[in-house]
């Protein structure tokens, strides 16, 4: 979750948007913002796509399976 952290708080810095008019161009609430960037665990993986698609990215489950062989 810190990679994810570091990332979405250096390109909303890069933008030069506040936490607040980030959070309102993704469409998501500020405490979203703010959990994301705080580096929480128990966030909506919707609600962090819709972060991350303004940097076009996005974030899915991955099969742990394919790691371990």
């Amino acid at each position: 979750m810190k990679q994810l952290a570091e990332f979405v708080k250096e390109r909303r810095k890069k933008v030069n948007l506040t936490q607040e008019e980030f959070a309102e161009r993704a469409g998501v609430a500020l405490t979203v913002v703010r959990k994301i960037e705080q580096g929480k665990t128990n966030l909506n993986l919707d609600k962090v796509n819709l972060v991350l698609r303004m940097f076009g990215h996005e974030l899915g489950p991955v099969n742990s399976r394919i790691f371990n062989k």
